[in-house]
């Protein structure tokens, strides 16, 4: 994996030059370079980077497949897609989703009260929005108003309590009726771990016995006009094809028999989320088996096959997958702190005048070592460690001489993994595992990469520079949070091999790409760590612009984001510091500026990186 899989995951967003990753796309910046800008600074921390063309190539590409796939297989309906806000509702996230969507009248999704409140303030003008999730009175009600104030809405409802509630607010406003949606509830279901999103045990959607007594309550209220859409979604990231063939054809199916019923003014299926986006970066281990070329003909055809057979108008074609179009945008950046194996550095060796026999013996054989000889001196260098473990338990040696013994051992091992780089012996394989390396990052996993801790969920990750030596150490990944759930373990079947760097004396940044859908609104402030400091990157012709910049909260505007009055605090801890009797008066002022300095920073660590 000597690209880090960048030719499996990365869409040709990204590329190695000059031993740097650097965005595809017209002055091709380095992320180094980037990074390297905004912490001149002083900005300390991980950084979140977004690129808005990413978003828009997204949308485009949907757009087009689709459209693509009407144009050749003679369909008669639209295509119309919406954006889940749940995915990711960050301001400068929705700021790129509809000024990049523009041009396609790209639509927005809410699930809940806020998110509609958002909906209807950010949709474009003529753009659709559609309200999934369970609701009350309330929030239904905001639909009609969303709706008397022109916007074209569509409440998809859950269930006939909701349908009831609709008909009930309609009976007793002048507010315009929206568009009303049916969430049917399919027998088929997706597959992997948002499976439960579909099937009979899924929490939301209409049987088809409720779908019936449905039809019944529009006709009776006189709002069967306002019945436009059925609404389906079968999971998210849709690994197979084949459960969403399933899945149309059943959908299909009950549309064309709501026609059948009456249901003249229907004229949309909303296909819902789950365009799988490849996070894997090994090979053997893909999160799709399609295209988007054949998930867009596929709905398509199959849908146009039905109604043809059916002898119904075929409907617009509605998605919401809000991971598609946004996970690619945002990257994480994050400077690594330490790497724990640094105390075995050849300057950390301290000689006696006289040492150990066996001592000796290894410095000989860390100064021979080379290519010919490396794997018979590996050989003796593990044996003389075990034998100077044993003196040091029996008391022969010191404390000094192990240390020195350690230091030895380890730099020859690490020098085999080097001559041997290039046809490695599956011994050698084995001790880069075994003597993998731990690599702390500047970040929290819970605040940054939430799908990991709690799903299992791969992002991938690699160097963003360097990248012009291959990478040998076997790397677990540690964050800073107090806990030991937080880190990316070594995983044979799924390796990562990062670089042995002298922290001390460079920068060494790691990037994870794929987490701008979900990781966000997701994240967790566990430790108290907050969401990082943000950055949109626009990148033209000559460079790039650094725009929108929201820098971490400060450790004040942590704690006041959870409850607490931020200048109680400050003054609570002002007034210790007055009433220590020990300090002098000069003192006490020099430690109250730089207390208050560190409070109004943010709470990621402030090292040299």
């Amino acid at each position: 994996m000597n690209n880090f899989g960048l030719d499996i995951w990365a869409n040709k967003n990204f590329i190695i030059e000059d031993g740097e990753i650097k965005l595809n796309y017209k002055s091709m910046p380095s992320l180094l370079d980037i990074v390297n800008n905004i912490r001149a600074n002083d900005v300390k921390g991980p950084l979140l980077l977004r690129f808005p063309h990413l978003v828009k190539r997204q949308i485009k590409t949907l757009y087009n497949y689709f459209e693509k796939a009407i144009e050749e297989n003679n369909y008669k309906g639209k295509f119309k897609a919406v954006f889940p806000l749940k995915v990711n509702q960050f301001p400068a996230a929705v700021e790129a989703i509809t000024s990049q969507g523009a041009k396609y009248n790209y639509g927005l999704e809410a699930g809940s009260k806020a998110e509609l409140i958002l909906a209807m303030s950010k949709v474009l003008d003529g753009a659709n929005i559609t309200v999934n999730g369970f609701k009350d009175e309330e929030m239904l009600t905001l639909g009609f108003i969303a709706a008397h104030s022109g916007q074209n809405i569509t409440i998809t409802i859950e269930g006939l309590n909701e349908l009831e509630t609709i008909i009930d607010v309609a009976s007793k406003s002048n507010l315009k009726v929206p568009n009303i949606g049916i969430r049917v509830r399919l027998h088929s279901a997706g597959s992997g771990i948002w499976a439960k999103s579909g099937g009979m045990d899924a929490k939301f959607g209409l049987t088809s016995t409720e779908i019936i007594e449905a039809i019944k309550l529009l006709k009776d209220a006189n709002l069967l006009e306002k019945l436009t859409m059925i609404h389906f979604h079968i999971g998210s990231q849709i690994a197979d094809i084949a459960p969403l063939k399933k899945a149309l054809r059943e959908a299909g199916n009950i549309y064309a028999e709501l026609k059948k019923m009456g249901a003249d003014a229907l004229s949309s299926i909303n296909i819902g989320g789950g365009l799988a986006v490849e996070y894997d970066q090994h090979e053997k281990s893909h999160a799709r088996n399609y295209s988007i070329d054949e998930f867009s003909s596929s709905v398509v055809f199959l849908l146009g096959e039905i109604m043809d057979r059916k002898n119904v108008t075929h409907p617009d074609i509605f998605t919401e997958s809000g991971r598609f179009i946004v996970a690619s945008h945002a990257v994480l950046i994050t400077p690594v702190l330490e790497l724990f194996t640094q105390d075995y550095q050849e300057k950390l060796l301290n000689f006696k005048d006289t040492n150990p026999p066996l001592v000796e013996e290894l410095i000989e054989l860390n100064r021979l070592l080379n290519n010919a000889n490396c794997i018979e001196y590996l050989h003796d260098a593990l044996d003389h460690m075990e034998s100077l473990f044993t003196l040091f338990d029996l008391g022969y040696i010191d404390l000094q001489d192990r240390s020195n013994a350690e230091i030895l051992v380890h730099n020859i091992i690490k020098k085999a993994l080097y001559l041997k780089s290039a046809n490695p012996t599956n011994e050698l394989e084995q001790l880069q595992i075994k003597l993998q390396e731990r690599y702390l990052i500047n970040a929290s996993v819970f605040q940054s990469l939430p799908d990991y801790w709690g799903l299992g969920q791969h992002f991938p990750v690699m160097p963003i520079h360097h990248l012009n030596t291959t990478p040998l150490r076997a790397a677990s990944l540690w964050d800073i949070t107090c806990d030991s759930d937080g880190e990316i373990g070594f995983d044979p079947d799924k390796p990562l091999y990062l670089h042995d760097v002298n922290i001390d004396e460079e920068d060494y940044f790691l990037a994870f790409f794929n987490i701008g859908a979900y990781q966000e609104t997701l994240g967790m402030n566990h430790n108290l760590f907050t969401h990082p400091s943000e950055y949109t990157i626009s990148i033209n012709d000559s460079g790039y612009n650094i725009t929108n910049a929201v820098e971490s909260k400060s450790i004040l505007e942590i704690l006041e984001s959870i409850g607490y009055d931020k200048h109680e605090i400050l003054n609570q801890v002002k007034n210790k510091l007055a009433n220590a009797s020990f300090i002098t008066e000069k003192e006490k002022n020099d430690t109250l500026l730089q207390l208050e300095r560190f409070l109004y920073q943010n709470g990621y660590l402030r090292t040299t990186n």
